[in-house]
């Protein structure tokens, strides 16, 4: 049937290299090299599969990383300090505008267990164009060292007074400030009268200033933002949190990362934009990816037909033509990661977000990455793959 003439060369090569999975021709191309082979002559089609795979992936991974640097920031100012878990305002557009009035504050004080209640206003004010996420937090001098601030250098702000305040180590050294110079915030003047560390990277880029002066300046009279809960030993956590939440149905109680949705909204908000880009991309993705393998099928009817003669079975076709899909996908995937890498500095260096947003590639994304590919090269073989492997040879081999 060979020599008859009736088949192109390439095809009769593939034929002649498709005796079976794991078994090497004559040329010696196995079948995993037949895949690769099937896939790469045709290049410019597997370019732009991939590519438009690759861009799903990067949207699927850039939510990922934007979502997790966002929850590890605002994870970050929660934690500081030395509570044990912190208060917010429920359901508020953003962690910083929660508003919690200072009685509540002397309540939550006097639950049993309870050691202490720090009750801190935060803000963020553009200091420069290096700073323009710049935290500032107000705080009562008298409770500096439970909060968790140990002063390295210099003394602790007055509780009073409207022209004093402590920068932090890492704050200093960007700003090139020691006790004792001046610094402008918010158009105000301000003395430099101590430096401090609290152990947390975001809060020692900040300043902190006297809670009173503070929200005189926000015009927050009586309130704060956030408030930060520390237990007595022995003390029972949970039945705290319960019981405070119970009491308090307009405050929420945090201490992991998962609580935030309860919490902050923009971020619950962008949790559900990074689900729902996954699901997008995959079926985006699918439709392309069988829209380019029925397209190969369409051209390769008769090889199909051919190898089907030969005594292919069909698990052995749907496995080759998955396999090809799968091909794509994997270029897709480290396309569209090489994007991401891009799109995430790009998105970095909004005003809004710089300072903000720290990029971290987990593991967690890089994996998002392969398994969506996969879903998208999968669920966009299955058809294809279906198809040829119910080919009749007779029906294919009548097909010019």
């Amino acid at each position: 049937m060979w020599a008859s003439g009736s088949f192109p060369s390439y095809t009769v090569f593939r034929v002649r290299v498709g005796a079976g999975i794991g078994h090497r021709s004559p040329r010696g191309l196995s079948f995993p090299g037949l895949v690769v082979h099937n896939v790469s002559v045709r290049g410019a089609r597997l370019a732009f599969a991939s590519l438009a795979v690759g861009i799903g992936v990067m949207a699927v991974v850039t939510f990922a990383v934007i979502d997790h640097s966002l929850r590890s920031s605002a994870l970050a100012i929660v934690q500081t300090g030395r509570a044990d878990f912190t208060i917010s305002q429920k359901g508020v557009s953003d962690l910083l505008s929660s508003n919690i009035d200072i009685d509540a504050v002397n309540r939550i004080r006097a639950y049993p267990g309870v050691a202490g209640a720090t009750g801190v206003l935060v803000g963020t004010t553009k200091l420069n164009s290096s700073n323009p996420q710049f935290l500032e937090f107000g705080i009562d001098p008298s409770e500096l060292s439970d909060f968790g601030v140990t002063i390295t250098d210099g003394r602790a702000f007055g509780a009073t007074v409207d022209d004093e305040l402590m920068l932090g180590a890492d704050a200093a050294h960007n700003l090139h400030k020691k006790v004792g110079d001046s610094i402008t915030v918010e158009g105000r003047n301000y003395h430099v009268v101590g430096l401090f560390v609290t152990g947390q990277a975001y809060a020692d880029t900040g300043a902190a200033l006297p809670l009173v002066s503070f929200q005189g300046v926000q015009r927050q009279a009586s309130e704060v933002t956030l408030v930060f809960v520390r237990m007595k030993p022995g003390g029972n956590m949970q039945s705290t949190r319960n019981q405070i939440e119970h009491d308090n149905s307009q405050l929420v109680t945090i201490r992991t990362a998962s609580d935030f949705g309860r919490a902050d909204r923009s971020l619950a908000l962008i949790n559900a934009a990074d689900k729902g880009s996954t699901v997008l991309a995959i079926g985006v993705g699918a439709v392309i990816v069988m829209t380019t393998m029925t397209m190969a099928f369409l051209e390769r009817t008769r090889e199909f037909g051919v190898l089907a003669a030969v005594g292919w079975s069909r698990l052995r076709i749907m496995t080759m033509v998955l396999s090809e899909a799968l091909c794509i996908g994997v270029v897709g995937a480290g396309i569209g990661v090489a994007l991401s890498f891009g799109a995430t500095e790009i998105i970095g260096q909004l005003p809004s977000l710089v300072g903000i947003l720290h990029p971290d590639y987990t593991a967690d994304a890089f994996r998002r990455a392969l398994y969506t590919a996969a879903a998208m090269s999968i669920l966009g073989g299955a058809y294809p793959a279906a198809r040829a492997a119910r080919l009749s040879p007779l029906e294919a081999l009548r097909r010019e």
